[in-house]
C-alpha cells in the first residue's frame, strides 16, 4: 500500500468544491470531492492516509454528524471543519471530538494550505506508524510460546541465568530460545528489542 495522502472535501456547495479543489492541487497534493457526507463515507477506504476538509452545515448528514460517524466507526482521520455560521461552541465540541482544525469563512487560501499540509504530514506519521506496527506484529506472531515467555522475562531484565532457575530449563536452553526469538524478531540488541516490544503492549493496552 502505498503512502499516497489525499484531502477529501466534503461541501454540498459546488463551487466551493471547485475553489478547494484547485487551490490544494496547486500546492501538489491529491483531492477527492464529495457533494455530501453519505457519499463520502460510502466511498472512503480508512486504510487510505488523508485529511478531510469538512462543511459543518450540511442537508442530511451535517459535518458534525460525519465526525460522530467517523469516531463511532474508530476511523482515525484528520478534520479540518470549514464554516461560515461558527459558534464558539460549536468550534469547541468539534476540537474536543477530535478535529484538527476549525477555520471560519472567509479565510486565505495560504492560511488553508497551511492547516492541510499539517493535516497531511499528521496522516503520513500514522500512517507509517500502523505499517510499522502491522510489521512488528506479523514477527511476534512467529514466536512459540516458549520464545515468548523468554522474550517477556529479557524484556523484564532477567539474566539467562535467572531466566533458567525461574523456568526450571539449562541456561543453554534460554540462550537457545532467546537467540531464535532474536532472530525471529529481527531484533541486533536488548535496546531494538524494547523498542519493538514496548509499542506493542502500549497498542494492546488502547480500548
Amino acid at each position: 500500500m502505498k503512502d499516497d495522502a489525499t484531502v477529501f472535501v466534503v461541501d454540498d456547495d459546488a463551487g466551493v468544491r471547485d475553489s478547494l479543489r484547485w487551490v490544494i492541487e496547486s500546492a501538489g497534493l491529491k483531492v477527492e470531492t464529495f457533494a455530501c457526507a453519505r457519499d463520502f463515507l460510502d466511498a472512503y477506504d480508512p486504510s487510505r492516509p488523508g485529511c478531510l476538509v469538512l462543511d459543518i452545515r450540511m442537508p442530511g448528514m451535517s459535518g458534525m454528524d460525519l465526525q460522530k460517524e467517523l469516531v463511532a466507526r474508530r476511523i482515525d482521520i484528520g478534520i479540518i471543519f470549514i464554516t461560515g455560521h461558527a459558534t464558539v461552541a460549536t468550534a469547541v465540541h468539534a476540537m474536543r471530538a477530535g478535529a484538527v482544525d476549525f477555520i471560519t469563512k472567509p479565510f486565505s487560501d495560504q492560511a488553508l494550505l497551511d492547516r492541510v499540509t499539517e493535516c497531511i504530514e499528521r496522516a503520513r506519521r500514522r500512517y507509517r506508524q500502523r505499517l510499522e506496527r502491522a510489521d512488528v506484529a506479523a514477527r511476534f506472531a512467529l514466536l512459540t510460546p516458549r520464545e515468548h515467555e523468554i522474550m517477556n522475562d529479557v524484556v523484564s531484565g532477567k539474566s539467562n541465568k535467572v531466566i533458567a532457575a525461574e523456568r526450571n530449563i539449562s541456561q543453554k536452553t534460554v540462550e537457545a530460545h532467546r537467540a531464535k526469538m532474536m532472530q525471529k524478531l529481527q531484533a541486533r540488541s536488548l535496546a531494538e528489542l524494547m523498542r519493538m516490544v514496548l509499542p506493542q503492549e502500549d497498542l494492546r493496552e488502547k480500548p
